[in-house]
C-alpha cells in the first residue's frame, strides 16, 4: 500500500483541486483530506456521510461555582490568565474560567483547597468518514479556536489506513495542510511520497524551499509541480532548478485555466470538465507512477 500526500508551502496554489483529480484518476484510492483547520475536498467530491466521530484531546478546566468558596487561591496561580474573577452582573457568582484562554495545564487543579474544578476532556471537534464516487474519504473539521490540530492529523490518516487495509485499497491520496508546521509532519511522516504543489512566484519559491527541506529531513521521496506555470516562464525553470538541486523530481508543469474556477463552482473534479489544463493533471498523475 502506498501513500501519496499533495502539499504545498502556502494555501491557494491549486492542492485540493489536485487531489480531486488525482482521487479521480486512481483505482480504488482510499482519500484522507488533512487539512483540518481548512478542509475543502469534500466539496468537489460530494461525499455521502457514513461515520462521525467527536476528537477529544486535552483537557479543559472548569470551576463548579456549587462548590467554589471565592478564596481566589486558584487565580495568581494561573500563569495563562484564564481564570476570571467573580462577575455577577455576568452571570458569574464566583470565580470562572475563560475556556478560550485556557492551557488546560491543570495548575489550578492542584491549588484549589476546595476540590471545586473539574477537568473534563476537551473536545476539539470531528472527523468523519464518507463515501465517494472514488471510495471512501476520511476528513475532519477541527473546533473554533481549538489546538491539537497535529493529533487530529494523525487520527485521519490512521483511520485511512484502517480502510485501506481492510478494503485491500493499493494507494492511499492525502490533501495535506499547506506550511510547515505541526499539522503538515504529522501528514507527512512514514508516507511512500509527496507531491509539493507551487506557482511561479517569489512567495511560491520560498515556501517550495522550506517543503522540500522538510521532505529531506525525514527522508522522502518528492515531486514538485508547477501550477499556472505559464503566468510566469522564467520564475518556473529558476525553481524546477532550485527544486532538482534539492533532490526532487519534476513531475510537470499545469498551464493557468480559468476553466478550474467554473469547476470548482460547479462542485467537480478538474478532469470532469472540459478544462484544458486536465490534460496537464493526467500527465503529472502519470509523471507519479503510483499506479
Amino acid at each position: 500500500m502506498k501513500e501519496l500526500i499533495v502539499l504545498s508551502g502556502k494555501g491557494g496554489t491549486g492542492k485540493t483541486s489536485l487531489t480531486a483529480s488525482f482521487a479521480k484518476l486512481a483505482e480504488r484510492p482510499v482519500i484522507a483530506d488533512c487539512d483540518v483547520d481548512a478542509a475543502d475536498l469534500h466539496l468537489v467530491l460530494a461525499p455521502t456521510l457514513r461515520e462521525r466521530h467527536e476528537f477529544f484531546s486535552g483537557h479543559e478546566a472548569q470551576i463548579m461555582p456549587e462548590v467554589c468558596c471565592n478564596c481566589g487561591v486558584c487565580l495568581p496561580e494561573c500563569r495563562f490568565d484564564a481564570i476570571m474573577e467573580p462577575a455577577p452582573e455576568a452571570g458569574h457568582d464566583t470565580y470562572w474560567i475563560d475556556a478560550t484562554a485556557c492551557e488546560g495545564c491543570g495548575v489550578c487543579l492542584e491549588a484549589c483547597p476546595m476540590d471545586s474544578i473539574d477537568f473534563p476532556e476537551r473536545r476539539c471537534g470531528e472527523w468523519m468518514i464518507s463515501d465517494t464516487a472514488c471510495g471512501p474519504l476520511v476528513h475532519a473539521r477541527l473546533g473554533i479556536a481549538a489546538e491539537n490540530s497535529g493529533k487530529l492529523v494523525t487520527t485521519v490518516r490512521q483511520q485511512a489506513r484502517r480502510l485501506a487495509e481492510a478494503g485491500n485499497h493499493p494507494l492511499i491520496i492525502v490533501d495535506g495542510p499547506p506550511g510547515i508546521g505541526c499539522p503538515v509532519i504529522a501528514s507527512v511522516t512514514g508516507a511512500s511520497h509527496v507531491l509539493v504543489v507551487t506557482e511561479p512566484s517569489v512567495s511560491g519559491e520560498h515556501d517550495m524551499e522550506r517543503v522540500l527541506g522538510l521532505t529531506a529531513h525525514f527522508g522522502i521521496p518528492t515531486s514538485i509541480c508547477v501550477n499556472k506555470w505559464d503566468i510566469n516562464p522564467s520564475m518556473c525553470e529558476r525553481i524546477e532548478a532550485k527544486a532538482r538541486k534539492a533532490g526532487a523530481q519534476i513531475a510537470g508543469r499545469i498551464r493557468y485555466d480559468t476553466s478550474v474556477t467554473q469547476a470548482q463552482i460547479q462542485e467537480r473534479a478538474v478532469i470532469d470538465s472540459d478544462a484544458p489544463c486536465a490534460e496537464d493533471i493526467r500527465a503529472v498523475w502519470t509523471a507519479l507512477g503510483l499506479q
